[in-house]
């Protein structure tokens, strides 16, 4: 192989090795120039390095560490002050009737619905937080005698009272306090106990951190890798227990808020970086070991199927424009031009007329 050949051969690996520290997913993409040029017919020594030409998937990836987190994180407040005489237990699930906490020895209990709690309840009030309750009630069997609808009457209180005796209250009045009830949408899980045993709570202070029962993997990526962080980007998770698992990123997490994902790339994030959350296809369920460990996740901006590819420095820069390969036949060569393509861990699509599976080509030597 000439010197210049050789030369113009080494330029473009070292192009590509540029271009891979730059772009985004950590690779480089080689780009046909768009000029016409014939085949280099000439013939020359054999290279004294040479390859093959091979047929495999090429995928354009990035891998970071990753953790296991809960989707839709918020805080739990209480409307009245008072003093936590039962603190919430961190990892447990809450469902519809069972209690989050105690404050002043009275539990406070989750209910299912989408009006939050912001008044006290009793006979004679109307409104969308009184036909909530109800449905609450009929559905932990306590609405036997009601009428399911906005009116709180004697049977709401009747129903009401029962359902307080069966909870323990010392003061069962069918009355329904501020601080009584906490509503959210479906089960919880707790993530944290943001208020201990025998401390005061109130409006201002967060009494529990709770999130959906949906488990989500969340990932760091680097500033340069923020294209990555794009709404639907696909993503495989390789888990501490064994196997993979496949998932969407879902949202960008903002700061200010570990459980605040926002649609799209669009969302805050530090100078430093992105957190993006990432929803598993399928609704997965995840081994307890992997609730514990580092997950590597591996984020796919790009892939082709069952393309032909070489190595990056077996492509050539054609004096005429574009790229060629130096393809080898016996003890001659030939220069065949190319269109490049996806490029990934060293490898790049090529395309050209009589370019085959197995044929060989020269490579720069290394």
């Amino acid at each position: 192989m000439s010197t210049a050949r050789k030369r113009r051969r080494l330029c473009i690996a070292l192009a590509a090795a540029a271009t891979a520290t730059a772009a985004t997913a950590g690779v480089m993409l080689l780009t046909n120039t768009g000029k016409d040029a014939s085949a280099d017919g000439r013939h020359a020594k054999t290279p004294p390095t040479t390859t093959e030409i091979t047929r495999t998937d090429l995928v354009q990836s990035k891998t970071v560490d990753g953790r296991l987190d809960y989707a839709q994180r918020r805080a739990v407040k209480s409307p009245v002050e008072g003093t936590i005489t039962k603190a919430a237990e961190p990892g447990r699930t809450v469902s519809l009737g069972q209690r989050l906490y105690e404050r002043d020895a009275r539990p406070v209990v989750l209910l299912y619905g989408p009006t939050p709690m912001f008044r006290a309840m009793k006979a004679g009030d109307r409104g969308p937080d009184v036909l909530q309750l109800e449905r609450n009630l009929r559905d932990l069997g306590f609405g036997s005698r009601l009428y399911v609808d906005v009116r709180y009457d004697e049977a709401t209180k009747a129903a009401v009272k029962a359902w307080q005796k069966s909870l323990g209250v010392t003061e069962a009045n069918g009355e329904i306090g501020k601080g009584d009830i906490v509503f959210q949408r479906g089960p919880v899980r707790v993530v944290s106990a943001d208020a201990a045993l025998a401390d005061g709570i109130g409006p201002d202070k967060t009494v529990l951190t709770v999130a959906s029962t949906k488990p989500v993997v969340r990932a760091s990526l680097d500033k340069a890798d923020r294209a990555l962080a794009a709404k639907g980007t696909k993503v495989e998770i390789a888990l501490p227990s064994g196997g993979n698992r496949r998932g969407k990123v879902s949202g960008v997490v903002a700061p200010q808020d570990s459980g605040a994902a926002e649609d799209g790339a669009s969302g805050s994030s530090s100078d430093d970086g992105v957190e993006v959350e990432i929803t598993l296809d399928g609704g997965a369920k995840l081994a307890p070991k992997d609730q514990q460990g580092t997950l590597s996740v591996k984020f796919v901006s790009e892939s082709r199927k069952d393309v032909l590819t070489v190595p990056v420095e077996a492509v050539v820069a054609l004096r005429e424009g574009g790229y060629g390969l130096e393809v080898v036949q016996g003890a001659k060569t030939h220069m065949v031009q190319v269109e490049t393509g996806l490029t990934a861990d060293g490898r790049i699509e090529v395309s050209g007329a009589g370019l085959t599976e197995g044929m060989k080509v020269g490579a720069a030597e290394q």
